[in-house]
């Protein structure tokens, strides 16, 4: 499927904090055949973690109408140029994965972006309009995207660790209201040939999330074409999982759709110059790859030197740091252990097995 990292405010923030020319510099870095031609990409819908405040596309009181529906600032000042660029400097074709982190407060049981808090069922109807009205305002400026998952980190808002923008699913939730609202309404828009991919949390809740998600109601397996991985854990349970899912589910595909590495509290946040990050990054990817994973993509694509901005103060490393006061940006070991898979393994490649 391919390699790469997300377009987050945090991101564009950085990025545009730099002259032209290093911004172009950057952006070639990523994306042009004379960088790491990274060619799958994460586009958060409204505001993460890594935003300098919480927001959706529809704040305020309710609106059932959906009437105050609109893109952010964020989204036209930094997500959809930095995208356009990157399509045009690439050689490859550049697909795109999207994911909410959180609906407007006022569809949640907490009234809050962050917190333990699940969707209200009155909603569920609603919550898959705002998430189509997303990719038309996105496919009016151009962008396509190839994928969507159910939500990122369902388990946050269940067992919320560290407070930012979350929304709570169980397995059977997600279920109900994939199947007879998200579902539905994506495969009869404008935007049929967008996939779905479930779960995008640890793998340690693999493979029995999606095991009692397809309990729920079989039909799950109608509507989504894979699953969404995150790396955050993966030192606690071996890679057997991912095989198992595989095993059990031979026609879906698995992709990893989150890493960073300074989340952990015994970690530092940013660690220039680390060659074991590198290291950690690398050998994940060869793990994961040798157990049916497509893909692999790194959380954001540059953040500054403190590992932000983050408003939710949940800073940490980068591939690439930037540092706008000296008009520079540094290239970590960990943008070269990205680009020996991203620059190396096309699109369509296939792993072979081999005995010694």
């Amino acid at each position: 499927m391919g390699f790469g990292g997300a377009f987050t405010d945090a991101a564009g923030i950085n990025i545009k904090s730099l002259s032209k020319m290093a911004q172009e510099n950057l952006m070639r870095s990523y994306f042009s055949e004379h960088g790491i031609e990274y060619n799958l990409c994460r586009l958060p819908i409204s505001g993460t973690d890594f935003s300098t405040h919480p927001y959706s596309y529809d704040d305020g009181t309710p609106d059932p109408q959906l009437s105050r529906f609109a893109l952010a600032q964020e989204d036209l000042e930094y997500k959809i140029p930095l995208i356009q660029w990157a399509k045009n400097m690439s050689e490859k074709e550049i697909h795109l994965v999207a994911a909410s982190w959180s609906p407007p407060p006022w569809m949640k049981t907490n009234n809050d972006y962050a917190g333990f808090a699940f969707l209200k069922e009155e909603y569920y109807d609603l919550y898959a309009k705002y998430l189509l009205r997303f990719l038309d305002e996105y496919k009016k400026r151009d962008v396509k995207i190839w994928a969507m998952s159910t939500g990122n980190e369902p388990s946050n808002g269940i067992l919320p660790i560290k407070r930012f923008n979350s929304l709570g699913w169980t397995p059977v939730s997600v279920t109900n209201w994939t199947v007879n609202y998200f579902g539905p309404q994506l495969r009869n828009s404008i935007h049929n040939d967008t996939i779905l991919l479930a779960f995008d949390d640890q793998r340690l809740f693999l493979p029995w999330w999606i095991n009692l998600m397809v309990r729920a109601d079989k039909r799950i397996l109608e509507y989504i074409n894979g699953f969404a991985v995150h790396w955050y854990w993966d030192f606690l349970i071996g890679v057997k999982v991912i095989n198992d899912l595989h095993e059990n589910y031979p026609e879906k595909f698995t992709l990893y759709t989150e890493a960073s590495i300074g989340d952990k509290p015994w970690e530092k946040k940013v660690d220039i110059g680390s060659w074991e990050r590198g290291e950690m990054y690398i050998a994940d990817i060869i793990q994961n790859l040798n157990a049916w994973v497509t893909g692999w993509l790194d959380w954001s694509l540059a953040l500054d030197t403190t590992g932000g901005p983050s408003w939710a103060k949940n800073q940490v490393d980068s591939p690439i740091l930037v540092n706008s006061s000296a008009d520079e940006f540094y290239r970590q070991p960990m943008f070269y252990a990205m680009g020996h898979a991203s620059k190396f393994v096309e699109r369509g490649g296939v792993r072979l097995q081999v005995s010694p």
